[in-house]
């Protein structure tokens, strides 16, 4: 790892003035009439957020929350990385990986962040919390091979650079994938890891004469659901795991379509009829525009791709995890024991996949009563 440089986001005008003049010339499509949701982003819904997004949101406003936490710049094995390091003012306080999966940023972090870092309200963190490698303000990845364990090595290492010899893992979306394999490759100094939005349904063999043996009748509908729904909304994975490239040639170009490809799993179900609790668009949008505005709407698509098996259930670590299920979450507990040491199983009736800005009250006091769990 190079040494880190302090780093600010401090975006060009002429690059929002740009972003604005596109949102005002968006070509919009037609749409079946009656469909609703049902065939994709709901074409009102995404008008108005445009609009919104043109005519209300402000960059600066959050670039300005972004740079009061303390940011970092380093290269390591050949790519750079972005990262935010919150430190608690506590002197016993317990290092913390945060990991954002896709479509997020850091940013989705930044409510959770006083709370993880206040002495306060229990045990304290120092919250390291990096864009993945393709993700905002790391940039676009430069080289092909960017897959789970090379990436898991990158943030073992960021950690060891930063002086932490133990450590904590948490992660959601992908970061539920990622935290378990740095616990995998860094055993010796994870102390343990946080999962919210933990996949389970890779872990089934669906070959098997009875492929759900050993799962109640409630975990049984939990896993049919689950493979119902992802069968209806895995277009995007299938794109982005095969055909990235061409895909990104549009996002690149078209502010709205990108927004429009983000919101398939910010938002890919009727907001008024769904149990989630709803993410405010002032957070969606600054998702949005940090990928835009650092042109990475391909690099992290292609995550997907370059993850390759990632999505397969792994081996145990033997690594102490806890797992914090929300709403929209299909998690099954014995599914996950197949490949994780679950220590801790907490289910909430508030929140959703994006829990740290669904319900980041929730999140920290989980993280906190897993740490103070292992002592």
């Amino acid at each position: 790892m190079s040494e880190a440089q302090p780093f600010q986001s401090n975006v060009d005008q002429s690059e929002l003035d740009d972003l604005n003049d596109r949102l005002a010339r968006t070509r919009w499509t037609d749409q079946l009439p009656g469909v609703g949701w049902s065939h994709g982003v709901n074409g009102d819904y995404l008008k108005d957020m445009v609009e919104y997004w043109r005519t209300e949101y402000d960059w600066r406003t959050h670039e300005a929350w972004l740079n009061r936490v303390p940011q970092f710049t380093a290269v390591i094995d050949g790519q750079n990385l972005h990262f935010l390091h919150a430190r608690s003012e506590t002197s016993n306080a317990i290092p913390l990986l945060l990991l954002h999966g896709w479509p997020s940023t850091v940013a989705d972090f930044l409510p959770l962040l006083p709370q993880l870092t206040d002495p306060e309200r229990g045990p304290a963190f120092d919250v390291v919390a990096p864009s993945l490698p393709g993700f905002g303000f790391s940039g676009p990845t430069t080289e092909p091979g960017w897959d789970m364990k090379r990436i898991a090595r990158m943030m073992a290492e960021l950690m060891r650079s930063l002086g932490y010899s133990n450590y904590l893992v948490q992660g959601g979306d992908f970061g539920s994938l990622l935290g378990p394999e740095i616990g995998r490759i860094d055993a010796d100094h994870v102390r343990g890891v946080h999962t919210n939005g933990l996949i389970t349904l890779s872990a089934i063999d669906w070959t098997a004469e009875e492929p759900l043996e050993g799962l109640s009748e409630e975990e049984q509908g939990i896993v049919y659901a689950a493979a119902s729904g992802w069968e209806e909304r895995s277009g995007y994975a299938a794109i982005q795991s095969t055909r990235p490239q061409t895909l990104a040639h549009a996002l690149n170009d078209s502010p709205a379509g990108l927004l429009a490809w983000d919101l398939e799993w910010f938002v890919d179900y009727d907001p008024a009829a769904s149990r989630q609790t709803a993410i405010e668009w002032d957070a969606i949008l600054t998702d949005v525009t940090t990928t835009w505005l650092t042109g990475t709407a391909g690099s992290s698509a292609r995550l997907y791709k370059e993850a390759g098996d990632a999505f397969a259930a792994g081996s145990n670590s033997g690594v102490p995890t806890a797992v914090a299920k929300f709403p929209g979450d299909s998690s099954v507990r014995p599914l996950a024991e197949l490949s994780h040491t679950i220590v801790r199983w907490t289910e909430y009736d508030r929140g959703g996949h994006f829990a740290s800005l669904q319900a980041p009250d929730l999140l920290a006091s989980d993280i906190r009563a897993f740490a103070d769990s292992l002592g």
